[in-house]
């Protein structure tokens, strides 16, 4: 982290699906995300949405591929990162500027349902385009522990089992 930056976690819903390109051979993905928060009403004696915030999501390198490849329109999400700030001036000299999250880590809300992992693969020179992920998904089983960090001995199975 550095200093005089904003730092934002945010948990929402996808708005739109994960848009994927490669910007100077560097993998990018950006996609909305809305946050609407509930506040109890004591007249109505129930919950009321307050206005939906939409933030654009930014995703780079890993966090962009992995983000395309698992996210769709609908699916909650917290997303952690950084805002920025994008300014530019259009053709008529006007300035414009839009404010955007820089996700440094992203998930799915599990709080609101389940999902399945699946660990990368090794990191290689080349970058795996969108067409790519879906001819040949990446799939492995994660393990809780590295292979050769610790030794893995039989637990026993009831009370009167004998040590292996």
């Amino acid at each position: 982290m550095s200093l005089g930056d904003t730092y934002l976690t945010v948990l929402g819903w996808i708005g739109s699906e994960p848009d994927f390109k490669e910007i100077r051979q560097t993998p990018h993905a950006s996609f909305r995300v809305g946050s609407t928060p509930r506040q109890f009403d004591r007249s109505l004696n129930t919950y009321v949405d307050k206005p939906t915030t939409w933030y654009t999501v930014q995703c780079w390198r890993s966090l962009a591929q992995n983000a395309f490849d698992s996210l769709r329109v609908g699916q909650p999400v917290i997303v952690t990162g950084r805002l920025r700030t994008h300014e530019w001036t259009d053709d008529s000299g006007e300035l414009h500027s839009r404010v955007i999250l820089e996700a440094f880590s992203l998930g799915h809300d599990l709080n609101r349902g389940t999902t399945t992992f699946a660990k990368n693969a090794p990191r290689t020179d080349s970058v795996r385009t969108p067409a790519e992920s879906a001819e040949r998904p990446i799939e492995t089983t994660a393990a809780p522990y590295p292979p050769d960090e610790y030794s893995v001995a039989p637990l026993p199975l009831s009370a009167t089992a004998e040590a292996a």
